[in-house]
């Protein structure tokens, strides 16, 4: 029996070494949970409050989580002679054509630009000029502040000589409008009840992807089966003894 025991000792050893580093994957992932879900209420707690002025003094030094989903409002005029396109699937409600988010600088009253995303644009309406004329002259917009979207290795390249982008940075974009003192972040408008032509604005997509949790019981389902394993391993050896 003792000889059969010290062989068990290894693949023990081994057993409790991956059950623990398996466990301690889940508690991670729990942890990931509570994180995740404080954030998903600060986040819808921001967009549906109301609107209030967009933060101005020192904005490049703002950190994303500053001020990601933040409500505002910010008075000024377009400048619509300036463009990029963001290329974007159809949001929910656009039908099942691909296209661009339009980016145009916006030119704050008390000074400095946020670039702001006007709404969807279809790929086949991509020569449509009639979005460059309007609006004109002072308005006040309402929507909500995003901070810089994250690039994978599956984004494909910029192509900024064709104003065409895959990520939305509001930096990259105000370098290559040559806008100086511009925002860090954009503004995605608030949907209007009625708003004609094109690029048309569409509801917020304020859905953040939460799946610790199910992470976390795959994590301690492995464990449980690698614990498992070694017992049914370890009894039938015994047994054969």
């Amino acid at each position: 029996m003792r000889t059969e025991a010290r062989a068990l000792l290894g693949p023990a050893l081994f057993t409790i070494f991956m059950a623990a580093l398996l466990a301690g994957l889940g508690v991670w992932q729990l942890r990931r949970l509570a994180w995740k879900e404080a954030l998903i209420a600060r986040v819808e707690t921001r967009a549906g409050a109301a609107p209030v002025e967009a933060p101005r003094a020192r904005w490049t030094e703002l950190a994303a989580e500053d001020y990601d989903f933040l409500h505002v409002r910010v008075s000024g005029r377009f400048d619509l002679s300036r463009e990029a396109l963001i290329f974007s699937p159809p949001p929910a409600g656009a039908g099942i054509e691909p296209g661009f988010r339009v980016i145009a600088p916006f030119l704050l009253d008390e000074g400095g630009a946020i670039l702001v995303d006007r709404g969807f644009l279809p790929l086949s309406k991509r020569a449509d000029e009639t979005r460059k004329r309007e609006p004109a002259g002072d308005v006040t917009l309402v929507g909500v502040l995003r901070g810089p979207q994250a690039r994978n290795v599956f984004t494909p390249a910029d192509a900024p000589q064709q104003g065409l982008f895959y990520t939305a940075d509001a930096r990259v974009l105000a370098d290559h409008l040559k806008l100086s003192d511009a925002a860090p972040f954009l503004l995605e408008l608030d949907p209007a009840a009625s708003a004609p032509g094109l690029p048309r604005v569409y509801d917020h997509n304020i859905e953040l992807a939460n799946n610790h949790l199910s992470y976390a019981i795959t994590w301690f389902s492995l464990a449980a089966a690698v614990a498992g394993g070694f017992a049914f391993y370890a009894l039938g050896r015994l047994k054969q003894r």
